[in-house]
């Protein structure tokens, strides 16, 4: 059987399909579908036309109601529509995706299976691929009894011999996944302590890291603070190994490293898979949380960057809030008749600074990476704080921190 990671998706019209339940309100729902939109275009998929429906929670059979499934399918059925595949933005059961793709007849994915495909699309490197594999073929097990024939499809030299559906096959097929998984797990776990001893090369040098929501500009930042070429790209997940870079600031060391970028509804299984690339967050002595403030969700997005990093490590780390992409942010002028309280997009940036953001302080920061602007305060501030770990590790080599001027 062949490895079940692909590198790319076929561009094809996909539906979008999302529940507003009493968890999430309409607007909610539409700034998901926004982000499920961005996904598919990521992955090189046509977001054609969204189905919304209102539920008290999503239908155990096929997620959405009866009706709402006839609608989606009579415009499947249509063919000047050319629907390929359907995204659901929930995670669906074994049992949902075989009911609605028997409706359907189309392909079926949720956020989960679209999410892993584009980090398959994105790894490069063994450790990326492997992390990928283990991480799509952990989805794959309970869903195994929808999906043997794509297996079958994939069968190549070596291995077991698929016959044919049935009770066998299945258990044939899952035999086959979770000696895969085994053996990822084992390669993973190698791979993880060539990477423990290269941390540990690393000397007791400070660590910062950057992290934050995916496509809010870390690797742009990298490349500002490291005169480095890591690769940017206004797209979801565009870099998925970490990279770290030694950068010296007025002649102080320390390693920076920009890690893979979070999104809400983040698979279990890309958290497991990627423990090795979260490692780099856990050693990490400061943690530079860049923020895209242009994002109309950006608080959201802060907050599910904090509760994935406390389910990381929840130790406490100096941390320093940096809200990037100044200039794109943009903010709706209030009618003045209109007597309704103010809204987020009603804020002007100034405002926003005087919100509970000026009581971080030093700790946070504006600026935009991609027009540099307020970068040398930002290093400043990185500065500040990798001095102020380096002095304890090292408190005899205070020359680090002497400006030299040269004599006129």
């Amino acid at each position: 059987m062949k490895d079940f990671i692909t590198n790319e998706i076929k561009k094809e019209n996909a539906l979008l399909v999302g529940l507003i339940t009493p968890e999430q309100n309409e607007e909610k729902v539409n700034e998901y579908l926004d982000e499920l939109a961005f996904l598919a275009e990521t992955a090189g998929l046509i977001p054609a036309k969204r189905f919304v429906q209102r539920l008290e929670m999503p239908n155990t059979v096929t997620f959405v109601g009866s009706g709402k499934l006839q609608e989606i399918k009579n415009y499947v059925d249509e063919e000047e529509n050319e629907i390929g595949v359907v995204i659901f933005d929930d995670e669906l059961s074994a049992r949902q995706l075989r009911n609605i793709e028997r409706e359907l007849k189309v392909r079926i994915m949720d956020r989960t299976s679209l999410i892993l495909d584009i980090f398959a699309m994105r790894a490069q490197t063994a450790h990326a691929k492997a992390q990928v594999e283990l991480a799509q073929y952990q989805y794959l097990l309970p869903r195994l009894t929808r999906m043997w024939t794509h297996l079958e499809r994939q069968r190549g030299g070596g291995g077991t011999i698929m016959r044919g559906p049935g009770e066998t096959q299945l258990e044939t097929d899952r035999r086959i996944i979770l000696d895969k998984i085994s053996r990822l797990k084992q390669e993973l776990k190698e791979i993880d302590k060539q990477k423990i001893v290269q941390r540990k090369n690393r000397g007791k040098l400070v660590r910062v890291a950057l992290v934050g929501y995916t496509n809010v500009g870390k690797s742009t930042l990298m490349n500002l603070l490291s005169k480095s070429e890591v690769f940017a790209e206004n797209k979801l997940f565009a870099t998925l190994d970490t990279t770290v870079r030694k950068v010296t600031i007025e002649n102080l060391p320390f390693l920076l490293t920009d890690t893979v970028g979070f999104i809400r509804k983040l698979p279990t299984h890309l958290i497991e898979s990627f423990k090795s690339t979260l490692d780099e967050v856990r050693d990490a002595d400061i943690l530079v949380h860049v923020v895209d403030i242009s994002h109309p969700a950006f608080e959201e997005q802060i907050d599910v960057v904090e509760k994935t990093l406390f389910e990381i490590d929840n130790t406490e780390k100096s941390t320093i809030l940096v809200f990037n992409k100044i200039d794109a942010f943009s903010h709706v002028v209030k009618d003045e008749d209109d007597l309704t309280p103010k809204k987020r997009e009603n804020y002007t940036l100034e405002e926003l600074k005087q919100s509970w953001m000026q009581k971080m302080k030093e700790n946070c920061i504006f600026i935009s990476a991609r027009e540099k602007i307020n970068i040398d305060n930002l290093k400043q501030i990185i500065y500040n704080k990798v001095k102020e770990i380096h002095i304890t590790r090292f408190p005899y080599n205070d020359f680090l921190y002497q400006n030299y001027e040269e004599e006129e």
